[in-house]
């Protein structure tokens, strides 16, 4: 049997990975609505992702959203 995971580890909270897409939003001048709208998701499943809620992200999304900004996965997910 493998080492015992908290209900926190469980639920995906201790990855280490932490969302700075407010960073880059801010850095380009766009909304969140204005980036919903180019990369064809709704504003809550962004918002879920840039309040680091989010248990996972598509690559199909993320590559959509870095087209959209203009950056690479890394100017938007950092792990800790």
């Amino acid at each position: 049997m493998g080492p015992r995971r908290t209900e926190s580890e469980a639920d995906g909270e201790a990855h280490g990975v932490t969302v700075h897409l407010d960073e880059v939003l801010l850095a380009r001048g766009m909304t969140l609505t204005e980036l919903a709208d180019r990369v064809g998701v709704t504003v809550v499943n962004l918002s879920v992702l840039k309040n680091g809620r989010a248990r996972a992200v598509r690559f199909s999304t993320l590559a959509a959203i870095c087209r959209a900004l203009d950056c690479q996965p890394g100017d938007i997910l950092r792990v800790d």
